[in-house]
C-alpha cells in the first residue's frame, strides 16, 4: 500500500480547488425606491413554491435556506452580491448547496436611524406592525419568485430586481366588543430619539354599554405582538365546531379553550366580567420590550406604567385600583407580567405567569450563563463534548441547538438586531455595548460568554429569582399571595428549570427569619406537558382572578 507523507498530503491539501457556488447580485431601482438604503440584504432558496421562499425561512428547524448581508447606503442600481462567503442557514454557506432547481428570491429590509437619548446612534428595523418578522416587515423591498437552476460549476451570476414594496399591514375593524388604540410614548420616544408608541387591544365585557355607571377590574394580557383580541375571542371560523379528535389533542398539550368557545362564553355573561388589554409594546430589536426599563430597549416598565395604564384608565371606565388590576401571560408574556408585578407591586394586583422565560439566570434556557464559559457547548473536560440543546419535543429529542439558533439570528441581523429570541433577551436585559448595540452575552460564532455581561443583568434585576431573593424583606410583604406560575415538567425550551428554581426560593419563605411567606402558586403539568400548557381554561382563570380581587378588595 501506497503511503502519503504529511509534507506531501499538506501540499495536496493546498492545491485543492476550494468549494465552489454559483453567485447571485440583488439591485433595486428608482421606481421601486429612490433613496439609498442602510439594512440589510437577503436571498432565499427554498426547493419548492408552495409559499414564497421568504416565508420558508427563519429560525427553525424546518427552513429552507436563505443567507443576509448588511448594506450601508445602497443606491438604487447598486449591486449586492451574495456568493460563498456569505452566511446563510441552515447551510452555512452557498457552497454546501446541492446543485439543481430551486425558487429564488431577494429582499432588502431598510433599517431606521436612532439617535438616543443616551449619546449612541444606531441603526436598526422600525417595527411596522408585523411583530419584527423580518420577512414579513412592510416597507421591505422585494423580487419575484424565480425558478431557477443552481449550478455550483456555473460563472454566470445570477440577478434578482427587487420590484416590489411590502404593503402597509391594515388595521383590523373595530366591533362592539374590541376597541383598539395607540398612543405615543413620550418616554420611549424621547430615549429614542423618534416616535414611540405603545398599543392596546381591549375586549369589553358583557353589558358595558347598556351599564354606563358601572366599573370593572382589568386583566392585563402580554405576549408576543397581535393584532388579535385577548384570550383568542374571535367569531371567525365558529360555524365549524372542534372535532373529538381536534379536541383530544388539544387537551394532550393544555386545558385552554378554543377563541370560538370563549368568545360564546364571554358574549353571553358565563364569565367575570372583565376589561381584558393586550399590550402591545414593540421596540426596534424585538416584538415585547419584555416591560421593564432597559438599557437598549429605553424606559418601558414606566411607559406602560405611567403613561399606558392611565390611558386605559381614562379611556373606558376601569376600577383603576391596584388590587383591580391583574396580570397573565405566556412564554415572553410569562416573564413579563411576573417582571411587573415584582417591579411594580404598587401597580398591580396580582400574576398568573404561563410558562414563563428562565426565571433564573442559572438556567438560561438550559445553561448557566454565570458558571458555564460556552454556551454552545458543554464540554466539562470530556472526551465526548456535547451539543447544547435550545429546544426539544416533549419526549427529550432535540430539535435545535443553541449554536443553531444563534447562527440563524446572526444571518438574519448583525449586532443584536435580528428579533430572534435570543436577540431579545439580550436587548432587554444586557447593559449597552461599546458599539452602542446590546452588548453580547456571547460571541454568536463561538458561543464564548462573557460572565461580566451576565453579571450585569443579575445586579440590574432581570434575573427575577434573584432579585427576590436580595429584596424579599422589602418586596416580599406587597407580594404575598400574588405570585402564580404554571409550566409544563417537559417545557419545549427547558423553561420548567428556571420554575423549579424559583419555587426553591419562594418556598424557602416559609422558614423562620425568611418571610413573609409568599402564599402563591405554582402548577407542575404532568406527564410530557409542552410549551403552552395551562392548568385551567380561561374561563376557570378569570373566575380565579375574580375570587382573588375579591378577596383583595376587602382588605383595609
Amino acid at each position: 500500500m501506497r503511503t502519503l507523507r504529511l509534507p506531501v498530503l499538506f501540499a495536496a491539501l493546498a492545491l485543492a480547488a476550494p468549494l465552489q457556488s454559483q453567485t447571485f447580485h440583488l439591485s433595486f431601482d428608482r421606481t421601486t425606491h429612490a433613496e439609498p438604503i442602510t439594512g440589510r440584504a437577503y436571498l432565499f432558496i427554498a426547493r419548492t413554491d408552495r409559499t414564497e421562499p421568504r416565508l420558508q425561512s427563519g429560525a427553525r428547524r424546518t427552513s429552507e435556506p436563505f443567507f443576509g448581508v448588511d448594506i450601508a447606503a445602497l443606491r438604487p442600481g447598486e449591486r449586492v452580491t451574495f456568493d460563498r462567503s456569505v452566511l446563510g442557514f441552515p447551510l452555512s454557506s452557498l457552497a454546501e448547496l446541492p446543485k439543481g432547481d430551486y425558487f429564488i428570491q431577494g429582499l432588502i429590509v431598510p433599517y431606521t436611524q436612532f439617535k438616543r437619548a443616551d449619546g449612541r446612534t444606531i441603526w436598526a428595523h422600525m417595527d411596522a406592525g408585523e411583530g419584527q418578522r423580518f420577512n414579513a416587515a412592510p416597507g421591505s423591498l422585494v423580487s419575484e419568485v424565480v425558478k431557477v437552476r443552481i449550478d455550483p460549476a456555473a460563472r454566470t451570476p445570477i440577478a434578482l430586481r427587487l420590484s416590489k414594496v411590502i404593503p402597509p399591514i391594515p388595521t383590523p375593524p373595530e366591533t362592539e366588543w374590541v376597541k383598539r388604540f395607540r398612543i405615543r410614548s413620550e418616554l420611549a420616544s424621547s430615549f429614542w430619539g423618534h416616535d414611540m408608541h405603545l398599543g392596546a387591544v381591549v375586549l369589553l365585557p358583557k353589558g358595558y354599554q347598556e351599564n354606563p355607571a358601572r366599573r370593572y377590574p382589568v386583566v392585563y394580557t402580554i405576549g408576543h405582538y397581535s393584532d388579535r383580541a385577548p384570550f383568542g375571542f374571535t367569531f371567525e371560523g365558529c360555524d365549524r365546531p372542534e372535532t373529538a379528535e381536534a379536541r383530544a389533542a388539544r387537551l394532550a398539550r393544555t386545558n385552554r379553550e378554543p377563541g370560538c368557545e370563549f368568545q360564546k362564553a364571554w358574549t353571553a355573561g358565563e364569565v367575570p366580567p372583565f376589561i381584558a388589554v393586550f399590550i402591545q409594546h414593540t421596540t426596534p430589536f424585538y416584538d415585547d420590550s419584555y416591560a421593564l426599563n432597559s438599557a437598549n430597549n429605553g424606559p418601558y416598565g414606566d411607559a406602560i406604567t405611567r403613561e399606558l395604564i392611565p390611558e386605559i384608565d381614562r379611556r373606558f371606565r376601569t376600577v383603576g385600583a391596584p388590587y383591580a388590576r391583574v396580570l397573565t401571560g405566556g412564554s415572553t408574556g410569562g416573564w413579563d407580567v411576573l417582571a411587573l408585578q415584582v417591579h411594580y407591586p404598587d401597580v398591580f394586583g396580582g400574576a398568573w405567569s404561563l410558562y414563563p422565560d428562565q426565571l433564573d439566570f442559572r438556567n438560561y434556557q438550559f445553561g448557566d450563563v454565570y458558571a458555564d464559559s460556552n454556551a454552545f457547548v458543554r464540554a466539562d473536560g470530556s472526551w465526548m463534548p456535547r451539543e447544547i440543546p435550545s429546544s426539544r419535543s416533549p419526549e427529550g429529542i432535540t430539535d435545535l441547538t443553541v449554536r443553531e439558533e444563534n447562527q440563524a439570528e446572526l444571518v438574519i441581523a448583525t449586532k443584536g438586531r435580528s428579533g430572534g429570541q435570543w436577540d431579545g433577551w439580550q436587548a432587554a436585559w444586557a447593559p449597552v455595548g461599546p458599539d452602542g448595540y446590546p452588548a453580547q452575552l456571547w460571541d454568536k460564532r463561538t458561543g464564548r460568554i462573557d460572565t461580566k455581561v451576565a453579571e450585569q443583568m443579575r445586579e440590574r434585576g432581570y434575573d427575577l429569582r434573584a432579585f427576590l431573593e436580595r429584596h424579599w424583606s422589602t418586596v416580599g410583604p406587597k407580594l404575598v399571595g400574588q405570585l402564580h406560575i404554571a409550566v409544563g415538567d417537559m417545557d419545549n425550551y427547558f423553561l420548567n428549570l428556571g420554575v423549579y428554581r424559583m419555587e426553591t426560593f419562594l418556598e424557602s419563605t416559609k422558614e423562620p427569619g425568611k418571610g413573609p411567606y409568599y402564599a402563591g402558586t405554582i402548577e407542575y403539568g404532568r406527564p410530557l406537558k409542552p410549551h403552552g400548557w395551562q392548568p385551567w381554561t380561561n374561563q376557570d382563570l378569570l373566575r380565579l382572578m375574580q375570587r382573588h380581587i375579591d378577596r383583595n378588595a376587602t382588605r383595609p
